[in-house]
């Protein structure tokens, strides 16, 4: 997908205002490894409302699946851990559940679907015990098989009565893919966090999740956290966008906004190297260099290296983040009002 065209689909959403949902305060997880401390999550903040599409975009490494393993509380145990900041699930600091208050949590107030579904399902289990271990969880008419039918019902896969009965390795990508999701929203959850669903997919099929998601999030009124490196697929799916550089979000507002005025230098960087529909051929931008090393990040902007309009003070300290117009704020000193 291309970002400029796929911009006209933002027209086709109206964003859906409402109560917080979801409130990730000053969020920092780092990893604790033999050769020094790997802060992967450095101080990440957004909100979600109800009914909102929020994308999170960015480099890979930049932290943005850390940061919905660490909203989930599902870090590898020992390597990695939520070091400060606070997270509001609808008023409840997950940060200060037990773990067995957490797993309550999981699947019921939030979901997530993994980039892999592959590795997301079980191999030795059939599609119906997987989707039944979520569904036992909430209440509902009908037999347990009867209401795993409905949800694979729901997610338009075909033939759902023979589905249930059969394996993953029986089912296409796509096929697996529509599963996870319906594991994901077999509870009706308040947030669903998709982390690049569409990875695994060819082209025609991901038009369909994607699709699929959204209809599936406007029927519910859930919010979703969408994480993705396509631009086409944030303007189709999303109503705001984060985007996310070395463990911070550099920049956040609104996908008409920061489609036409992106204020950071990477945001401007990441826009001007997606291909344009209707463009003559041309050499596409690149960003030259590497993103710090998240174990010796830089006292100053992190982009600096890279950054073709770096001044002395971008060294100096880290940059105050500006509102640049309603909604839409960034952390670079070249916003710094005179």
């Amino acid at each position: 997908m291309n970002a400029p065209n796929a911009t006209a689909a933002v027209d086709e959403q109206a964003g859906s205002p409402g109560e917080t949902v979801l409130e990730v305060k000053d969020l920092h997880t780092h990893f604790f490894l033999r050769r020094g401390v790997v802060k992967a999550v450095d101080g990440v903040s957004f909100e979600l409302e109800r009914g909102e599409v929020l994308g999170l975009v960015g480099e890979s490494g930049c932290g943005k699946s850390l940061t919905a393993l660490s909203i989930l509380r599902l870090l590898p145990k020992g390597a990695a851990r939520t070091v400060q900041g606070e997270i509001q699930l609808d008023g409840q600091d997950l940060l200060s559940l037990t773990d067995r208050e957490m797993r309550d949590v999981r699947g019921s107030k939030i979901s997530m679907i993994l980039q892999d579904p592959q590795t997301s399902l079980n191999p030795v289990f059939s599609i119906g015990n997987q989707l039944g271990e979520a569904l036992r969880k909430s209440a509902g008419a009908g037999t347990l098989t009867e209401r795993c039918v409905e949800t694979l019902r729901r997610v338009k896969l075909s033939a759902p009565e023979q589905r249930v009965r059969q394996y993953p390795h029986q089912l296409s990508g796509g096929m697996k893919q529509r599963v996870v999701g319906a594991i994901s929203i077999s509870c009706a959850p308040k947030v669903m966090i998709a982390d690049e669903p569409t990875t695994a997919l060819d082209v025609t099929i991901q038009l369909q999740y994607l699709n699929l998601l959204r209809d599936l999030q406007h029927d519910t009124d859930m919010a979703m956290l969408f994480i993705t490196h396509d631009f086409g697929v944030v303007a189709r799916m999303c109503d705001r966008v984060a985007v996310m550089y070395a463990g911070r979000i550099v920049e956040t507002g609104p996908v008409r906004e920061l489609f036409d005025n992106p204020a950071h230098p990477y945001t401007q960087a990441l826009i001007q190297s997606v291909p344009k529909m209707g463009q003559k051929v041309a050499r596409l931008r690149t960003i030259e260099g590497q993103p710090p090393p998240l174990s010796d990040l830089p006292v100053g902007c992190r982009f600096e290296a890279r950054c073709p309009h770096a001044e002395p003070r971008c060294s100096c300290g880290y940059p105050d983040t500006f509102t640049v117009g309603e909604g839409h704020r960034a952390a670079c000193w070249r916003l710094q009002p005179q």
